[in-house]
């Protein structure tokens, strides 16, 4: 069998179509959508690497927002070198203008966020829980910020370990695909 799987009830990535908004999303809606475009992950000694990546953000009906994000390494003759970090997790807005986000990675990496929409286009988050494996990046701390400026969806990831300060880990601009 190919093709999308058909369920009974459909997440949608846009207003005009699928279930209603829940009114408690008004704070996140505009992140609703699937978003493509480049970032830069920061490598330590290795250096700065490219990336491409894939973002959604969906909704049921209910006051969530289901996240997906999906990169790929780009090298510098700008083909692809393979995949890269993926993550999934949910946005649940808390009142008027805070919100939480949920998110777990591959990596071995749990992180749980607490913040707040600075503006009506923009988030500021730090981390509140950060559960890890063993084998899991070094990672005690973590903030994000993300922001849309002129239509596109910007985002940038600082993350602090046992024995480092709070540092930029990655950084991307995405534009609206749908």
């Amino acid at each position: 069998m190919t093709g999308p799987t058909d369920l009974p009830v459909a997440d949608t990535v846009d207003v005009r179509s699928g279930p209603e908004v829940a009114p408690g999303l008004l704070s996140v809606l505009p992140l609703l959508g699937e978003w493509h475009g480049e970032g830069v992950a920061a490598g330590g000694d290795a250096g700065d690497r490219r990336f491409g990546q894939w973002l959604r953000f969906a909704h049921d009906g209910r006051d969530f927002l289901a996240y997906e994000s999906r990169t790929w390494l780009i090298g510098d003759d700008g083909r692809v070198e393979g995949p890269g970090v993926r993550e999934s997790g949910f946005w649940r807005p808390r009142g008027q203008d805070d919100v939480e986000l949920l998110v777990t990675s591959p990596d071995g990496l749990i992180e749980l966020y607490v913040g707040t929409a600075r503006t009506t286009t923009s988030w500021e988050l730090t981390s509140d829980v950060v559960a890890r494996t063993p084998d899991a990046p070094d990672t005690t701390r973590a903030v994000r910020l993300y922001g849309i400026v002129e239509g596109a969806l910007m985002y940038a990831v600082d993350r602090a370990g046992a024995d480092t300060p709070l540092r930029p880990t990655m950084s991307a601009r995405l534009e609206r695909l749908r």
